[in-house]
């Protein structure tokens, strides 16, 4: 019984688990503030005793659950309505590089060091702290950096390229399957599909093709099962 029992409770565990970030939004996933780190983990342990330990009634382990869920969204909804509050309840970002100059005195305040700071460069590909205008350690721990001037790239603007218009993407087959409501949504048929289909890849078919996409710039991508690549670098 006591197998059952676990097995039920593990379900039931990660029902809850895959429930809770829907009721506090997809901000809980992306950007993981002092609010959303605390109920991670408060969530991590009830849901693993839930899961396993039986010596603990199940009940009051959802109940645990449900309170805090609470809690978390009562939190994020007073961080929405008050300025005051948000900082308090997920934290405020802080400058670690100011007008190319490092602000040592907030680095010490937060327990920041020099070699996190050089870490977060490199990891954003900057191996020379002198190109870096502003540095700001965000609410979710990544550093947020604007080079100077002079180091940023060039854009198309800057060198007075004609600059077109662009579109979200938009997934036309997905696993071999048509999505037809894109398809449909965007004015196009299986018929045109096909049409664009023969004048790009001779000889293929909509059958062949694993995945197809209408790109920024209306184009047509299409990717086929067979891909004709006789030495593949992942030969697993």
């Amino acid at each position: 019984m006591n197998y059952v029992e676990i097995l039920i409770r593990t379900i039931l565990s990660v029902g809850l688990l895959l429930l809770i970030p829907r009721i506090l939004g997809k901000q809980t996933l992306s950007n993981m503030t002092s609010n959303d780190f605390v109920t991670s983990i408060t969530m991590g342990s009830l849901a693993a005793n839930l899961a396993f330990n039986i010596s603990l009634r199940s009940s009051y382990l959802v109940l645990a659950i449900v309170v805090i869920t609470g809690i978390s969204f009562l939190l994020s909804f007073i961080a929405l309505k008050s300025r005051k509050m948000r900082s308090w309840i997920s934290g405020s970002p802080t400058v670690l590089i100011e007008d190319g100059k490092i602000m040592d005195a907030n680095m010490r305040k937060i327990h920041y060091t020099l070699d996190s700071l050089d870490q977060a460069l490199r990891e954003r590909e900057i191996f020379n702290i002198e190109e870096v205008e502003y540095a700001v350690l965000e609410d979710n721990g990544r550093v947020s950096i604007l080079r100077k001037e002079a180091y940023q790239p060039v854009t198309r603007q800057d060198m007075g390229l004609l600059l077109r218009a662009q579109t979200f993407p938009v997934e036309l087959i997905m696993d071999g399957k048509l999505v037809e409501d894109n398809i449909k949504l965007h004015g196009l048929t299986r018929e045109s599909l096909e049409n664009e289909l023969r004048k790009k890849h001779k000889g293929k078919m909509l059958a062949d093709v694993f995945y197809a996409v209408r790109g920024t710039h209306q184009q047509l991508v299409f990717d086929f099962y067979k891909d004709g690549i006789q030495q593949p670098l992942d030969r697993e």
